[in-house]
Order: C-alpha cells, then structure tokens, then sequence
C-alpha cells in the first residue's frame, strides 16, 4: 500500500480510537470516529535519549496514524518552538507548552461541562482536536476556539477547515478578556485561580470546567445569580499546562543555587517516619501540597540500592531524602521553611483519616475570582 492510501486509510484507526475511548452508543463516539485527527497533528515531539525529537507524520504515514488514533497525549510545542517549524531530526528540551490532550481526558472534560444541544461553547484550542470534537457534537457555529499564540490558532484554523469545520476563534489570553458571552468555558489550560473575566463571560446558570495549576484537580462550578460561581472537584483527576502569556512560560523556578545547595549538609537532619515519596507519583499528594504552598519543584536521583528525592522553593527552602532500600529515609533540611515536613504533615493526615479533602472538596469562587475549596474543617483559597 503506498504512502498515500495509508493516509487516506485513516478511518478504521478513528473508529478503533472511538471504541477505545467511549461506548458505541455514546454521543462522542461519533465525534471521534469521524475526526482525522492525524491532520490537525502532522508533526509532533516524542521524547527520546538525549530530550524530545520532532516526528514528521508524512516521513513515516504507519507510524503517523500509530501516534495519532492512539489515546495518547502527543506534545505540539517545546518552550517557544512548535514541531511545524523544527528541522527533521531535530531536538529540543524545556517544558511543554503546547499539545493535542489524550481524547479520553477531552471527552472526560466535554462530560464534566454537560455539553448539550444549543450550548455556546468557548474551548482552547491547541491543535484544534479538542475544537473539532466539540463542534462535531454542537455545531461550529456555537463553538469558540482561544489560543494566546497566533500560529496555534491560525494553523488550527485552517486545518479545521480543510475537514469542514468553522468555529469562531480568537488570539486572547486566556485569563484576560474573553471574546463573547458563553453558557460553556471548558479548559484544558490550567488556571490560578479562576479569572474573574471567565465569570463576566459566562450567561446565568452557565458553567466553567477547568484544573487548578500545578495539581491533578478538576474543577467544575456553575455561575450563581450573584456573580460568582459554585461548585465542586471531581474525584478523578487530570493536570494541564499552565497558561503562558508569551512564547514560553514565565521563569518562576527556584534558582539553580537553591539545587546546589540542595546537595550540601543543611541546617536540620532527621529521620522521616514514611517511605521515601516523589511527590508527583501522588496526584493527591501533589495537589495538597500545591495548595498549602505553591511553588515546589521536585527532582528524584536513582543510585546504587536506593534513591534521592529534593524539594525545592524559588524562596530558598530546600530538601533532601536519602532512602537504601526499605530504609526510613535520612533528611536534611535549609532555608526559611522545612519542606519535607510539610510534606510529612500531609502524610500525617492522609494515614489518621485515610484520604486527603482535596477530591470531592466544594469550591465556591467570588466574583472576583477568589476561589476557596472546603471541605469539613479543611479549606483553601486560591
């Protein structure tokens, strides 16, 4: 089979994508069925031994249409540079800023929105997947597409429409203005915390879904007749990029001699009561310790029997454990605050209570965008 009757082939992939991802008589397995999805992502960054290596679908159609109907997240965007305009071969290395979302976790968004016949409907757009399923299921013409980044939206856009489709987009950034009035905002960007400009956009009774930065947490509130908004966090999770407003993210990391001096004797040493943990194995953890102090950063180091886990905050606070083996880790502690034991106090309450507030916490959101999770004598503002 040549080349390009494998591309044209596309269809039994699409349709085994849709059997993978949702039931036959679900509302989306239409959606994804009939979305060639390896059009709207023609290059795209994998990662190999030395960072990410671009992929040109059309220099290798089999693995093209692998990658594409797999449910698989495939990353578009490497810090300002978009696999479009990468040199074959090429590699780069940074931080993720644009992709195409694993389908499942789109419809799962898509059901958490109650998408339903008639809703106007604001999106990101990304490589527009996420855009195509929705005006599938809605109609283009309710579907609004935002990118900050104009090539993202313009390719996008033109992609769309080569398969028929025209939603409404827009170059914004996604915490400023929105360009219209929706009964949906569904975002596979994350937000902190919710923009009060989301608010002001929303029609009465009309509700936002979106993941709280740098948790697993998905939030989902509907508009109240105050202004506001009103809602909960779902028991399953998912984490998105963090909005940018630029061609890559602000530079909010603690700086590299906090790392260095991760490494030295430290002003505290103590032996933790629990296993070594990485904090971003554990989605509950993470989003717990995100919520009571924002802005830790977590490298792990693998060595002969055991291994090392550092904390690290842009404010200087550091942390290290050392574990051989089943051992009680050993750790070491500098800086304005000990990290680790907050850690081990998030730890405390997960084994007396046997689960963590932060799922199936209730979310209220002010007008201003304030937004407090609660949940028991536990809360949390944004």
């Amino acid at each position: 089979m040549s080349s390009n009757a494998a591309v044209a082939d596309w269809e039994p992939h699409a349709r085994d994508l849709a059997n993978a991802v949702v039931r036959p008589d679900s509302p989306w397995w239409e959606p994804i069925a009939s979305t060639p999805r390896h059009l709207l992502v023609p290059r795209w960054w994998e990662r190999g031994d030395s960072g990410r290596v671009v992929h040109d679908g059309a220099a290798d159609v089999p693995a093209w249409l692998r990658a594409a109907y797999a449910d698989d997240t495939l990353v578009t965007r490497i810090g300002p540079v978009h696999a479009d305009h990468a040199a074959p071969g090429q590699v780069a290395e940074g931080r993720s800023t644009s992709s195409s979302t694993l389908p499942t976790l789109v419809v799962g968004m898509y059901r958490h929105a109650e998408l339903a016949e008639g809703c106007r409907t604001l999106v990101t757009t990304g490589t527009g997947y996420g855009t195509a399923l929705a005006c599938h299921r809605l109609g283009a013409d309710l579907v609004t597409s935002v990118d900050v980044d104009p090539y993202l939206v313009e390719a996008a856009a033109d992609r769309l429409s080569t398969i028929g489709l025209t939603p409404h987009t827009a170059v914004c950034d996604l915490t400023g203005e929105l360009p219209g009035r929706y009964d949906r905002i569904v975002s596979t960007v994350s937000v902190r915390p919710v923009p009060a400009t989301w608010l002001r956009a929303l029609n009465p009774g009309g509700r936002l879904v979106t993941t709280i930065t740098g948790t697993g947490l998905i939030l989902i509130a509907d508009k109240t007749a105050y202004g506001g908004a009103r809602g909960h966090i779902t028991y399953d999770g998912a984490s998105f990029m963090a909005p940018r407003h630029g061609d890559d993210y602000d530079d909010t990391s603690p700086a590299p001699e906090v790392w260095e001096v991760a490494d030295g004797d430290g002003e505290q040493v103590s032996t933790s009561r629990y296993p070594l943990l990485y904090v971003p194995d554990s989605w509950a953890v993470r989003s717990m310790l995100e919520l009571e102090s924002p802005g830790i950063e977590h490298r792990r180091q693998r060595h002969d029997g055991g291994r090392t886990i550092y904390m690290a905050h842009p404010d200087g606070s550091w942390a290290r454990a050392r574990a051989n083996g089943r051992e009680s880790p050993t750790v070491r502690q500098g800086g304005p605050r000990r990290l680790w034991d907050l850690l081990d106090g998030i730890r405390d309450r997960l084994n007396s209570t046997g689960e963590l507030p932060v799922h199936g916490a209730r979310v209220l959101i002010a007008p201003d965008g304030e937004t407090t999770l609660f949940r028991d004598s536990w809360s949390a503002t944004l």
